[in-house]
């Protein structure tokens, strides 16, 4: 799992960095919402929490397991009532289209199915 969500993570990285001229970080928010790549697919890829989950698994650590779920937490109770506040009309289509955890089988292209 860990090395599966390298690319994952470098990739969500790179397109908040790059077409939503910003950072998944809270303090830096993108200025765009980002709905290509895997998140044609799903919501929120999780990588980093499956990089958290991954090691918490290989080292036999409670506390990093604890921390991922604190993480997906997170998305449910501050994160995704804030991109609905800060993206509107857009986001509500885009959460009406991807799952927020388990992909789709065939990506999202950003109309109304």
């Amino acid at each position: 799992m860990l090395i599966a969500g390298i690319p994952v993570l470098l990739d969500s990285f790179a397109r908040f960095a790059l077409q939503g001229l910003g950072t998944p970080a809270p303090i830096f928010p993108t200025r765009h919402l980002v709905v290509s790549g895997f998140f044609q697919y799903v919501r929120n890829p999780m990588a980093v929490v499956l990089q958290i989950l991954s090691q918490g698994l290989f080292f036999g650590n409670i506390r990093l397991l604890e921390y991922g779920a604190a993480a997906c937490l997170f998305v449910l109770i501050y994160e995704q009532p804030v991109l609905r506040k800060s993206y509107g009309r857009e986001y509500e289509d885009f959460c009406a289209n991807v799952p927020r955890w388990i992909p789709r089988l065939r990506p999202w292209r950003g109309k109304r199915e």
